[in-house]
């Protein structure tokens, strides 16, 4: 092909690149002013017969009318033309000078720091929002589908997926398509897009692996070296390769759920998420323990913003009120304070905190219920929620473990300490299953004052209702 010109008047100069799809080629049009560079894409079908390329040519001028709409975005490439030719199908499009994000990770260059990925997961999905909200699955995302512009540093999206299955696809004589393989990159690509049906959240899943892939350097796409899953649950197991902020990895393993209805539903809600983290700064509490679990496996130390005061009252109250909402009830003191808002971040449904003792008090005692998914049994989430807590918490020191009840269910109950800025903390957490949720409640004080509340909270978690 180098030296040949297609459709009378790109003229191939390299090759980008070939895969199983088509081949990527470096043209210059030479009916332009100054003869500009531009890339053309090369997609040959299956098989030649009329109903293949018939079918091929519709599907093929759908997608390019798609690549054309979202051309008109800044960050992804500008459809210059499509055209069919001897038997096979061209895309030109705007080339983009500048280098793919693979070079900047590893392992072509250092591990990213989590303010880094963080940034990057910003601005790459501000562009996917746009494709997203167009109702475009884009299916091959990964580093190398990703350029930093030269002219400007900023992310641009490129070579979308869709567009490939010209040279996957099979139509019969009674006008049958079906494709033969699916489109996506192993190890970026979720259960579902390999089994040929993607969704929105199938790019959720591809961009969150590149965020892990920035932090612990742990190629996706390695094999048997690459990002380890765990046996019980299905899901990856990375949190033990890297140290982050128990909010972003909150984030990142929603990114990531085996179970595609289970993550994100677009890249807007993803760069939501990402905003709370800077509107909800950490506190020191917030810094020395995780927030949020991996499949609702938290250790919830929520910060009261907008709490609903209540009047304070002496400590040993028996004054109780009743809870109920978001499918539980719990009874709780009445001069305990009340964030009922549900927190996007860590899924907390609720949080209570005891009154101030006086005003060298510093650390309300805490107690959270969160509710999330968990395909597992309470005896296998035994060891998740241990591994957890000596993964994310400094000093982690479990003092106990051992079964219990909790809403007239088989629970599971662990007590431990981790270190704190200002000393050491020490929770209560017990949990119970029931139709693949897993029912978390989580206390959590300062060693010193953990026993002092631990009839109250003893008193709320008894009285705890699953409706």
């Amino acid at each position: 092909m180098l030296g040949q010109t297609v459709g009378g008047r790109y003229q191939i100069l390299t090759q980008l690149g070939r895969g199983g799809f088509g081949t990527t080629f470096v043209a210059q049009d030479m009916q332009r002013p100054g003869n500009p560079q531009c890339v053309v894409k090369q997609f040959k079908p299956l098989a030649n017969d009329p109903y293949t390329l018939n079918a091929a040519k519709r599907f093929f001028d759908l997608e390019a009318a798609i690549l054309e709409m979202l051309g008109k975005h800044d960050q992804i490439p500008q459809l210059l033309a499509h055209f069919a030719e001897n038997e096979e199908f061209f895309l030109v499009q705007e080339f983009i000078p500048g280098h793919d994000l693979k070079q900047e990770l590893p392992p072509y260059s250092d591990k990213l720091t989590e303010s880094a990925v963080i940034q990057l997961l910003k601005d790459l999905l501000a562009v996917l929002a746009f494709v997203h909200q167009n109702h475009v699955i884009h299916r091959d995302i990964k580093p190398e589908n990703i350029r930093r512009r030269e002219s400007d540093g900023k992310i641009v999206l490129i070579d979308f997926g869709a567009v490939k299955q010209v040279s996957t696809q099979m139509t019969s004589t009674s006008g049958q398509t079906s494709f033969t393989v699916a489109i996506g990159t192993p190890g970026y690509m979720p259960s579902e897009q390999a089994n040929s049906n993607p969704h929105l959240s199938s790019d959720i899943y591809a961009v969150g692996i590149i965020a892990i892939l920035a932090l612990t350097g742990i190629n996706p796409a390695a094999g048997s070296h690459s990002l380890p899953r765990n046996p019980a649950t299905g899901e990856i197991d990375w949190r033990n390769k890297v140290k982050v902020s128990p909010q972003f990895a909150s984030i990142l393993d929603k990114m990531v759920r085996y179970d595609f209805r289970q993550r994100y539903p677009t890249a807007e809600s993803v760069l939501q998420a990402l905003e709370m983290l800077d509107k909800a700064p950490l506190t020191k509490l917030q810094q020395s323990l995780p927030k949020r679990f991996v499949m609702g496996l938290g250790i919830t130390v929520a910060v009261a913003v907008g709490v609903i005061i209540l009047s304070q009252l002496k400590i040993n109250t028996t004054n109780f009120l009743n809870y109920a909402a978001q499918g539980v009830k719990i009874n709780y003191p009445e001069n305990w304070s009340v964030q009922a808002t549900p927190n996007a971040v860590t899924q907390d449904i609720v949080t209570f905190l005891s009154p101030k003792q006086s005003d060298a008090d510093q650390f309300p005692e805490i107690l959270t219920i969160r509710v999330e998914p968990l395909s597992s049994t309470l005896d296998e989430s035994k060891d998740l929620f241990i591994r957890e807590v000596k993964n994310t918490i400094d000093d982690a020191q479990i003092e106990s473990s051992h079964e219990t009840t909790l809403a007239n269910k088989r629970a599971n109950q662990l007590v431990f300490t981790g270190k704190s800025d200002t000393g050491r903390l020490k929770s209560l957490q017990v949990w119970t299953l029931q139709n693949d949720n897993a029912y978390i409640i989580t206390y959590t004080a300062n060693l010193e004052d953990y026993q002092k509340f631990l009839p109250i909270v003893e008193k709320m978690i008894q009285s705890f209702v699953i409706e």
